[in-house]
């Protein structure tokens, strides 16, 4: 008799860690959840488009491609340069109200 109640107390204590590592691991990434909501709500408002993720997407999209523009004229590819600024412009227009 005495046995069972030794594991069921310890059974009771390691429920008990279990749930507090749990609810510990479920408040951090809450938190990091809510920050990253956040800051691409504030990134949305101050650029001026919607915080869906396909804006987002698309607007990760329209920096790639200004960033080949800026690498291609560096890399003295002028005609290369202007086609990917003006891709990437164009996408950035759309997004942009």
């Amino acid at each position: 008799m005495q046995v069972e109640g030794f594991f069921e107390g310890l059974g009771e204590a390691l429920g008990r860690v279990i749930r507090f590592v749990v609810d510990m691991l479920s408040g951090a990434l809450s938190a990091v959840a809510d920050a990253i909501d956040d800051f691409l709500h504030g990134l949305a408002n101050a650029i001026g488009m919607d915080s869906s993720i396909f804006s987002i997407l698309l607007l990760i999209v329209g920096l790639l491609f200004l960033y080949n523009g800026v690498r291609a004229l560096l890399r003295r590819s002028i005609i290369g340069g202007v086609i990917w600024l003006l891709l990437g412009l164009m996408v950035m227009g759309w997004l942009i109200r």
